[in-house]
């Protein structure tokens, strides 16, 4: 738990592969800023494309996704001199991310965030998690079995 204006708060950042699967969840502080926490984000994981929003707009972040290679979508802060472009077709994928949200805040612990501690917490946002996993399994099955 970070502290911030609001009050303690926390922050969890996800990064999720080319079908919307969480691939790495990392809890933080409130009050902390998004791009400091995204080449953790990346782990060993080798991608093509990193997409991510203003907030993770950083020249750190963006060597360090040049250096993998792959391909850095990421909109510009206006404060920057230097007009940076981005492939806003691909950015629409972001979507992805955000439909794992969606999905996981369904469940009302994680929306809420009654745990206390941060090890409680992210437990039930990996048990949310699997059964959003789960639920796509289940879904895919049954439209297999509707196109056979």
């Amino acid at each position: 738990m970070g502290r911030s204006r609001g009050g303690f708060g926390s922050k969890l950042h996800v990064s999720v592969d080319a079908r919307g699967l969480p691939v790495e969840l990392k809890l933080t502080g409130g009050q902390e800023a998004d791009a400091t926490h995204a080449g953790s984000l990346l782990g060993n994981h080798r991608p093509q494309v990193v997409i991510g929003d203003k907030g993770y707009d950083s020249n750190r972040l963006r060597a360090q996704i040049a250096s993998l290679p792959a391909q850095a979508v990421i909109p510009p802060l206006r404060h920057r001199k230097k007009r940076l472009s981005y492939d806003h077709i691909l950015y629409k994928q972001r979507n992805l991310a955000e439909r794992y949200w969606a999905a996981v805040k369904q469940c009302r612990r994680v929306a809420t965030r009654y745990d206390k501690t941060e090890i409680n917490y992210l437990a039930f946002v990996h048990v949310a998690s699997v059964r959003h996993l789960l639920s796509l399994r289940d879904d895919n099955r049954h439209e297999y079995v509707h196109t056979a």
